[in-house]
């Protein structure tokens, strides 16, 4: 086993503490990664609390992380000592069942290996990107192109794939009007995404006080959803609504945005039901549906997309001792717009 250092949580109210994890030892076509930022999602958060469900502690978090390769099992074939590499939301799947054999790997018939919460296939539990280094598969490890720096690369591995995803299955592009729900950390990827793929891109967000920084990103047009004329004034407007809210909302009000034959992708994951009334959808052909990150080469595409666009989250650098009071940042919406972890200060105070 590899002793790494890490910041783990140990029970669901926290607070985080500076502790050691075991990776295991390097299988022929393992990858020990030299983790240098770990991104902060709003999963982590919903993991850690227990509101998806009991988790097991201690609890090392964080599945957007960005390293560099520091050594590799002896039958790795596409990677090399140095190369700068990525690691997702999930670490294997079976390789063997339909979906798997699609590159639709985040929909593994036998269940996914999240990063962390989750048993491998060793029967270890998995420990996340709060840490220094992760031992990962190969198959499951993408590059990082040069023409993305590290600390943005971070947030790529989940919230940049989990927008590009649905954009690419729903075949975002000229001519397509869409609107994206909320401006936070998937929000404003979805909304640089679905700008620099050609299509009108419309921020629903609750408030005006981020109209400005809406614009500068890209968007067309932004409405507040706190104002009920909006809800009148966009009526059967979007060809595809991308909700980034992991929160209650009405989904039937924005339902009712949807023109003929459109699409609300739900990619933020609210503890709380969505009740959906038959009739939202019924009327004009629509549908409401769901959409969760995306498969290794989809993932290793969308990296590809960012750095030929140009496109890069909007990040705030914190220190490792900081996780805390940005968890409390992030759920008083209170980042512009994701956290990520400077791993080298791990073990520093």
């Amino acid at each position: 086993m590899i002793t790494v250092n890490a910041r783990a949580t140990f029970s669901p109210e926290g607070p985080f503490k500076l502790t050691t994890i075991e990776r295991r030892e390097l299988q022929p076509h393992d990858v020990l990664i030299e983790i240098r930022y770990a991104g902060i999602c709003h999963s982590d958060i919903h993991t850690a609390r227990g509101e998806w469900g009991p988790v097991k502690y201690p609890l090392v978090p964080g599945h957007e992380i960005a390293g560099i390769v520091s050594q590799i099992g002896s039958e790795v074939t596409k990677y090399v000592v140095g190369d700068r590499v990525g690691v997702g939301c999930m670490v294997d799947s079976c390789g063997e069942c339909a979906n798997c054999h699609k590159g639709e790997e985040q929909y593994c018939l036998h269940g996914m290996t999240g990063t962390y919460a989750a048993i491998d296939r060793y029967g270890q539990y998995t420990q996340g990107g709060y840490s220094t280094h992760i031992v990962v598969t190969e198959d499951f490890v993408v590059r990082i192109p040069d023409g993305i720096e590290l600390d943005a690369a971070a947030p790529l591995l989940c919230a940049g794939i989990t927008t590009y995803s649905p954009l690419r299955h729903w075949e975002a592009g000229p001519g397509k009007k869409i609107a994206v729900v909320g401006l936070g950390g998937l929000g404003h990827m979805a909304l640089k995404l679905a700008h620099a793929m050609g299509a009108e891109v419309t921020v629903l967000s609750q408030t005006l006080k981020k109209k400005e920084e809406a614009l500068e990103l890209g968007a067309d047009y932004y409405y507040a959803s706190s104002d009920p004329e909006t809800f009148k004034q966009l009526a059967g407007s979007f060809d595809l609504i991308i909700n980034t809210v992991s929160a209650k909302i009405d989904i039937n009000a924005y339902l009712s945005l949807l023109s003929l034959d459109g699409t609300l992708v739900n990619v933020g994951a609210p503890a709380e039901p969505l009740p959906v009334n038959a009739m939202s959808l019924i009327g004009h052909r629509r549908s409401f549906a769901g959409s969760m990150i995306g498969g290794i080469r989809e993932t290793q595409e969308m990296l590809d997309f960012c750095a030929e666009h140009r496109i890069a989250p909007e990040i705030e650098i914190i220190h490792a001792n900081q996780i805390d009071e940005a968890w409390e940042r992030v759920l008083a919406s209170d980042v512009r717009y994701r956290f990520v972890i400077d791993i080298s200060t791990m073990g520093k105070e």
